[in-house]
C-alpha cells in the first residue's frame, strides 16, 4: 500500500507499509509458530488476512493548530500537530467526515489543546464507523467550556453528515499522555453505535471497545464460535468479554446451553445486554466484574471458557486457577502472542492443538492469535 504521509516522513505507525502484504502476513504467521514452537501438537489453520487499506474503523484524532486553521492528525516529538485527514487506514466513511469536522471547529470557534503551552480545550476527537455507515464522534474536551457550543451544532452536524447518530463529550481535565478520560456526557438520544458482526448489532457505547478491524473481528468472532460448538458445552464462560462478541456468538452456536460473559467495564456490560435483549437471547447472562475475581470466587464451574484478555494476557492467578480448574476446554484469543506463551507456560495441563493467526494491524507486526486449548 501506498501512504504520502509515510512516504513524507510524517508518520511512521505503520512500520510494515513497504512490505509485501503476502509476505507481511507470512512473517506474522511464522512469529506465532516460531513463538509456540514446543507445542508438537498444535495444528495451524491458514491465517486470516485483511483488506490492505480502508479496514480501521476507528480514528483517534489529536486536534492541534488554531480554530481557523485546525490540524487533524498526530502530535510530532515537539508536541506540534501534523495532519493526517487522509490517513488510507481508515473507512471511506471516516475520511469523508474529516472536511466536517474541520468546518465544525472553523464554525463553532472550538480552540484546539496546546501541549507545548498546556492552553486551550478540544484535545481529540474520536471517531467510530459501523459497516453501515453509521458514526459515532466523542469530542474530549479539557473541561466543559464547550460543551454548549458543540451541543448547539448537533443538527448542523447531522445535516451536512446525516450518517452521525451518536454525539458525546469526553472529559480529559488533566495534562495527561492519554487518549480520554473517565466522565461521558453524551448528546444525542441515540446512545449506541450499532456495529454489524455476522448478523447481528453489538452495540458501543462511548467508552466500550470494540476491534479496529471489524472484518477480522467478525473472523475470530466465527473462529471462536466454531470451536465451541464443536466442544459443545452444557456451560461456558467468556472472560473478558468486552462487548459480547464471542459470547453472542457462542449462544447463538449453542442455544441449549448456559452462558455467561464477564467484563468489568460497565459500559461493556450495558451495550452487551442491548443486544441480548434485541436478540431474546435467554440463555445468555452478561455481569459486569473483574474476571479473574469472578472465576476464583465461583462456586460452579463452567465445562468450557473462553478468555480474551489485554495484552499483558490473564496473568498468574487466572492461569493457575484454569490449570487446576479442571475444565476440559478453553479458547484463548489473544492480540500478543508473547504473554500467550506465558501464560500457557503455566497451564501445562491445557495443551493448545489448533491455532489461528488473524491479522487485525496490517502494516505493523502485531496480530491477533486465537488458540483451542484441551486437557490432556
Amino acid at each position: 500500500m501506498q501512504c504520502d504521509y509515510f512516504d513524507a516522513g510524517v508518520c511512521r505507525s505503520c512500520t510494515q507499509i513497504r512490505v509485501p502484504y503476502a509476505t507481511q502476513l507470512e512473517s506474522k504467521d511464522a512469529d506465532a509458530k516460531a513463538l509456540l514452537h514446543k507445542h508438537a501438537q498444535l495444528r495451524w489453520l491458514s491465517p486470516v488476512a485483511s483488506k490492505e487499506s480502508a479496514f480501521r474503523n476507528k480514528a483517534k484524532i489529536v486536534v492541534s493548530g488554531t480554530h481557523q486553521n485546525p490540524v487533524l492528525g498526530i502530535l510530532n516529538r515537539e508536541g506540534n500537530g501534523v495532519d493526517l485527514s487522509e490517513c488510507p487506514l481508515y473507512t471511506f466513511d471516516i475520511l469523508a467526515l474529516m472536511p466536517v469536522l474541520r468546518e465544525l471547529i472553523q464554525r463553532a470557534s472550538l480552540t484546539p489543546y496546546s501541549v507545548p503551552a498546556r492552553k486551550g480545550e478540544l484535545k481529540n476527537i474520536l471517531v467510530t464507523a459501523s459497516p453501515s455507515g453509521e458514526l459515532m464522534l466523542r469530542f474530549v474536551l479539557r473541561s466543559k467550556k464547550l460543551l454548549v457550543p458543540i451541543r448547539r451544532e448537533i443538527s448542523w452536524l447531522q445535516q451536512r453528515n446525516p450518517a452521525i447518530s451518536v454525539v458525546s463529550i469526553n472529559l480529559l481535565r488533566e495534562h495527561k499522555a492519554v487518549v480520554e478520560g473517565g466522565e461521558e456526557i453524551i448528546l444525542t438520544e441515540q446512545q449506541t453505535l450499532p456495529m454489524q458482526v455476522n448478523g447481528m448489532d453489538l452495540h458501543l457505547r462511548p467508552q466500550s471497545f470494540f476491534q479496529t478491524n471489524t472484518a477480522i473481528a467478525e473472523a475470530l468472532y466465527a473462529q471462536g464460535a466454531q470451536w465451541v460448538a464443536d466442544a459443545a458445552p452444557h456451560t461456558l464462560w467468556d472472560l473478558y468479554c468486552g462487548v459480547g462478541g464471542f459470547a453472542l456468538h457462542s449462544a447463538q452456536a449453542l442455544p441449549d446451553a448456559s452462558i455467561t460473559g464477564i467484563e468489568i467495564s460497565e459500559e461493556a456490560i450495558a451495550s452487551a445486554q442491548r443486544t441480548v435483549d434485541e436478540k431474546g437471547l435467554d440463555n445468555l447472562t452478561f455481569i459486569a466484574q473483574d474476571a479473574t475475581t469472578f472465576a476464583v470466587d465461583a462456586q460452579e464451574l463452567p465445562e468450557c471458557v473462553v478468555v480474551n484478555p489485554p495484552r499483558r494476557g490473564i496473568g498468574e492467578q487466572l492461569a493457575q486457577w484454569l490449570e487446576h480448574s479442571g475444565i476440559q476446554t478453553v479458547v484463548y484469543s489473544s492480540c500478543n502472542a508473547r504473554s500467550l506463551v506465558k501464560d500457557l507456560e503455566k497451564m501445562p495441563s491445557l495443551k493448545p492443538v489448533e491455532g489461528r493467526v488473524f491479522d487485525m494491524f496490517p502494516h505493523t507486526n502485531h496480530y491477533e492469535v486465537a488458540v483451542l486449548l484441551q486437557r490432556a
